[in-house]
């Protein structure tokens, strides 16, 4: 079968294959994904990024053109391209996978495109910079450690924004991300970094096709956690 044509059980096999990679060979996997990426997330669901810049658009203040963006593990450019349909004009973007940035840079949203492995290197942003920092699918067990928060926040400017999405995966490392995450938000709350302006919940935001599922078992779904910050003025 063609790669341009997976079916959903192909996609299962295809991203069980990649579980157990460390980071470098991660963003191996996903070069060779990138071709057929933005159709294989068409094929389970991924709505995500259609979900964060909902939540995004209905709580961030002020108009939309002039408000530098930087978009983290920004992978094709699907975050993006929907953001730019509700007038975001100035992307810089970040992700570690080559063949990925390639297709981000077709998109021809993207003033500047940087490549780092996130966790392991250090963000490539500026300190202060961005009016908008947001991170959509990569805060999860395995893929960006919760380490990386302190980044972001580093790189908006003050009275800048953070907006992130979580994966809650029901196992027990995905329950000891969801816990240490929640522990991070909280602690640079308390030290008068950031407040919260919102939560929202991704229902059934992409088939769980980490999940074998028997078959008298609905289709399984994974479910998510959004974040709104802005960091704090002083």
């Amino acid at each position: 079968m063609s790669d341009c044509c997976r079916s959903v059980n192909d996609m299962k096999a295809f991203l069980q294959s990649s579980k157990n990679l460390d980071p470098q060979e991660r963003m191996t996997f996903y070069d060779s994904w990138a071709p057929t990426y933005e159709q294989d997330s068409e094929a389970i669901n991924y709505s995500a990024p259609n979900m964060v810049v909902d939540f995004l658009n209905s709580n961030l203040p002020g108009s939309r053109e002039d408000v530098k963006v930087l978009d983290v593990a920004c992978g094709s450019g699907l975050v993006g391209k929907l953001m730019s349909e509700l007038g975001f004009r100035n992307f810089v973007g970040v992700d570690g996978s080559k063949g990925m940035l390639e297709l981000a840079a077709q998109s021809g949203l993207y003033q500047d495109l940087r490549l780092a492995l996130l966790g392991t290197e250090p963000l490539p942003a500026q300190t202060g910079a961005f009016d908008l920092v947001v991170i959509v699918g990569a805060l999860r067990d395995g893929f960006v450690p919760v380490s990386v928060i302190r980044e972001l926040w580093q790189a908006a400017k003050p009275g800048g924004y953070v907006c992130m999405s979580r994966v809650d995966l029901k196992s027990e490392s995905g329950e000891k991300y969801k816990l240490c995450m929640k522990r991070e938000l909280q602690q640079m709350e308390e030290e008068g970094l950031w407040t919260r302006v919102s939560t929202g919940q991704m229902n059934k935001y992409m088939m769980n096709v980490y999940h074998n599922y028997k078959e008298d078992e609905n289709e399984p779904y994974l479910d998510g956690t959004m974040y709104l910050y802005r960091k704090s003025i002083n």
